[in-house]
């Protein structure tokens, strides 16, 4: 079992940079794949962005493909969601998750969430 804590979120103008870190304060992130959900007000929780367990493989929606970049670090026991350019329309609560399949997308596919993270794009 892990918990997972996100961080990183805030306030940045459209074209700005943020960078979202998902640590665990208990348990290993090692053994799971992890993704990376958002959810805007009145909308479903969306797919953004996925990895493997060894970090070799990662996976994005196309609206964020060449603008973010999801990484892990394994020693630190976290993963990033590194986010340029960002729009508007990427406002949301962010949330980090942890599975046991890789490049899956569905949130039912994912079995241990953080709490989200506020990002805000104003424009």
């Amino acid at each position: 079992q892990v918990q997972l804590v996100e961080s990183g979120g805030g306030l940045v103008q459209v074209g700005g940079s943020l960078r979202l870190s998902c640590g665990a304060s208990r348990g290993t992130l090692s053994s799971y794949a992890m993704g990376w959900f958002r959810q805007a007000p009145g909308k479903e929780r969306e797919f953004v962005a996925a990895i493997s367990w060894s970090g070799g493989i990662a996976y994005y929606t196309d609206s964020v493909k060449g603008r973010f970049t999801i990484s892990r670090d394994n020693a630190k026991n976290t993963v990033y969601l590194q986010m340029n350019s960002l729009k508007p329309e990427d406002t949301a609560v962010y949330y980090c998750a942890a599975g046991s399949y890789s490049g899956v997308t569905g949130p039912d596919e994912y079995d241990y969430w953080g709490q989200g993270t506020q990002v805000t794009v104003s424009s």
